[in-house]
Formats: structure tokens, C-alpha cells, sequence
């Protein structure tokens, strides 16, 4: 495993900001860290990073324990906190010079740099100072000196925070290229991102995981048990529609070709529709259940 935490308590004063957590996480994983603000998302991140101690429990990042053995930990993880920190009087090369000089990387320095400048995209900067760069460049650089040691394990606490949605779309993909190879957790509010980059997903509320669970699998627990999607090959004329027994009312999305559909008992509804089809001479393309977008079931874990 290339993240283990259990019962991972952080408390500041009378407030506990994480209480009791545990999970772990393997490699070749990408998994969305999710829950509104105040939840627990940064500080735990902050626990795992060695950037705070917890007040109890304990984790370990690529077999290193987090409060024994913080150093270990430190020269095994890539960490992009929220607030981005950059020397910004320096220019890229130089800062990731100094970031490599940190990681005692030595003959190794020059490959490393030159490797993360491609891999982030950064050649037409390399000369910039860093303070000139746009928000999504600097979150380029940000990635860069995460990864510059060739960590396992990548913390990534709001990635895509405040970028346009061309940035977002470039960061996304270096997001997912590199997690091919690593173990990626990344906190991010942009649902969007999480279905687009993540395989899993942990929403925390109140300091406590109130989800741990496969994307699709989440998908398919919370779908909408009444409501049907269907897919034809051509437009249903609108004799199809009458002498439905099982069906409340009928809706057509955006495309003229996909309806959704509701009723009361969709077994019997589903029976119903493929008689009718073949009535009609239809050919149904894709028939699901309608499940609730990720936003919804976001909402109704933290509301």
C-alpha cells in the first residue's frame, strides 16, 4: 500500500478537525479527496505530509511511519499544497535547481530538471521569473518541484483552484499522465475533475469519511430507482408513446433521439419498452438507470 492511515485524529483545542480516520490507498490510484470547506481535507493532508503532527492515530506513506520516521516520509512524497509557494524573484530553472539541490539529487540535478521542464510543459518559461508567470503556469511549476525527486506518492491539495478552464484542461492531463505510475490524492470542490481524473473517491464531512468508494460503483449504488434513460435509433413517432401502461410521463433530453422515462415499477416498464419497440420497429441503442450526478451525491453526504 502506498498510503495506510488509521484512526488519524487532529485536534485544535476544543475543536477536532479530523476525527478518527482511516483508509488506505494503493499504487497506480488516483483518488479525489473531497468534502466542503472546514472538513478536514488540508489538515489531513497537512498529517500525512508531516507538516503537522496528529494529535492521535497514526499513517505511513510508502512504508514510512508518519511520526517516526517524518524524513523518510518528506523525501518519499510530492506535495502541492493549497497556497502554491514559489520563490518568485527566481525563474523556473532556478528554482527547480534549488528545488533539486534540496533533494540532494547531485549528478542526478541536471536530468531531473531538464525532465520535469518537459513533462510540465514548461520550455517557453524556463527564463521567465516566476512572479511573471499566469496562475496556470505557476501551478506548472508547483507540479514540477513535487515531483522533481521522483516521489511514489503525490499530495495535491487543490490543483486546479482559481485556473481557466484551458489551464484546467492541461493541468487535468499532467494529473492523469502521471498517474499512471504514482499514487495520486488530490483535493479539489470541481466535481467535474474528479470524475475526469479519479477512479475513487473519499468525501469527508465534519472530520469524518462519510464515502470510500469506486466512482462507478458510487454512480451505480445511487442511482434513481424510478427513472429510466433510453436511447433509440431514430425519433419515435408519436403513436409509439400511446397505450403505455407502466409509464408515468415521458421527457425528451437534449438529444432527439434520448428520453427519459418514469414510473412506478421500471422491471415492468422496461418490459413494456422493448414490446413496444419492437412494434414499432425501434431499435434501442442504450437503456439505464438514471443515476444522480456526482454534485448530488456530494450534496447529500454534506449538506
Amino acid at each position: 500500500m502506498s498510503i495506510v492511515v488509521e484512526s488519524l485524529t487532529k485536534e485544535f483545542g476544543v475543536q477536532k478537525a479530523v476525527n478518527d480516520i482511516s483508509f488506505t490507498i494503493e499504487k497506480g490510484n488516483i483518488v479525489g479527496f473531497l468534502g466542503p470547506n472546514g472538513a478536514g481535507k488540508s489538515t489531513t493532508m497537512k498529517m500525512l505530509t508531516t507538516y503537522i503532527p496528529p494529535t492521535s492515530g497514526n499513517a505511513w506513506v510508502n512504508g514510512h511511519n508518519i511520526i517516526e520516521d517524518p524524513m523518510s516520509v518528506r523525501k518519499s512524497v510530492g506535495y502541492l499544497p493549497e497556497k502554491n509557494p514559489l520563490y518568485e524573484d527566481m525563474n523556473v530553472r532556478e528554482y527547480l535547481e534549488f528545488c533539486a539541490r534540496i533533494h540532494q539529487l547531485g549528478k542526478l540535478k541536471k536530468e531531473r530538471v531538464e525532465e520535469m521542464i518537459e513533462l510540465t510543459q514548461l520550455e517557453k518559461e524556463i527564463k521567465k521569473k516566476i512572479g511573471a508567470l499566469s496562475k496556470g503556469y505557476k501551478q506548472r511549476v508547483g507540479l514540477a518541484q513535487a515531483m522533481i525527486h521522483h516521489p511514489e506518492v503525490l499530495i495535491l491539495d487543490e490543483p486546479t483552484s482559481g485556473l481557466d478552464p484551458n489551464q484546467i484542461r492541461d493541468i487535468r492531463d499532467l494529473i492523469v499522465n502521471i498517474g499512471k505510475s504514482r499514487t495520486v490524492l488530490l483535493s479539489t470542490h470541481i466535481m467535474q475533475e474528479v470524475q475526469a481524473m479519479c477512479n475513487r473517491v473519499i468525501i469527508i464531512n465534519n472530520g469524518g469519511i462519510v464515502v470510500d468508494q469506486d466512482i462507478k460503483e458510487l454512480s451505480e449504488t445511487h442511482q434513481k430507482l424510478n427513472v429510466l434513460l433510453v436511447h433509440f435509433d431514430k425519433k419515435p413517432t408519436s403513436e409509439f408513446w400511446k397505450s403505455f401502461e407502466h409509464m408515468n410521463k415521458y421527457e425528451r433530453q437534449k438529444s432527439n433521439l434520448q428520453y427519459r422515462l418514469t414510473g412506478k415499477n421500471l422491471q415492468l416498464l422496461r418490459q413494456e419498452l422493448m414490446q413496444h419497440a419492437v412494434k414499432h420497429q425501434l431499435n434501442i441503442e442504450h437503456l439505464a438507470n438514471e443515476t444522480q450526478s456526482l454534485e448530488d451525491i456530494f450534496e447529500s453526504y454534506t449538506k
